[in-house]
């Protein structure tokens, strides 16, 4: 036991890489007072009371995009966000074939603008700094690339 050590407990969020028919990754671009910049982020948002993470980032992805996907989300993995400092876990969930069929539904404090990128370019924008993003959205994207890396090998 060490004196004097806290832990901040946090809820449990999801995220998930949007991929829409055409193979573009769906990105929502906003302020982040702490880096002082705009950032490219996957969608993502806390889950709500009695709320499954499946059925949270349906939901989140749907407020903060309009989009929506016929298929149900794929798994890519559960991680501790810092498990020297803080309790909580993120899981990250792939949507194929997304579609935006809805206006956003924001929260008064969000103000999310929508991108589209190219799947297959994101590696080279994240590499080349082409692009403000955050590790989750990095993280996220690289766990969507394994899958369809195992995908091809497991054909």
């Amino acid at each position: 036991m060490i004196d004097d050590y806290y832990v901040n407990e946090y809820s449990d969020w999801v995220n998930a890489v949007v991929l829409t028919k055409e193979n573009k990754m769906v990105l929502v671009e906003q302020y982040r007072y702490a880096g002082n910049e705009f950032y490219l982020e996957v969608p993502a948002g806390k889950i709500e009371a009695n709320e499954t993470y499946e059925e949270a980032i349906i939901r989140e992805v749907k407020e903060e995009t309009g989009y929506i996907s016929e298929s149900k989300p794929i798994l890519l993995g559960e991680f501790m966000v810092n498990p020297a400092t803080q309790n909580n876990k993120v899981i990250t969930f792939l949507l194929l074939d997304a579609s935006k069929e809805f206006e956003q539904d924001l929260d008064d404090t969000e103000e999310l603008t929508i991108k589209l990128i190219d799947f297959n370019e994101m590696d080279t924008l994240i590499k080349l700094k082409q692009i403000n993003t955050q590790l989750f959205t990095a993280h996220a994207y690289t766990m969507a690339k394994m899958y369809y890396m195992e995908k091809q090998l497991s054909v």
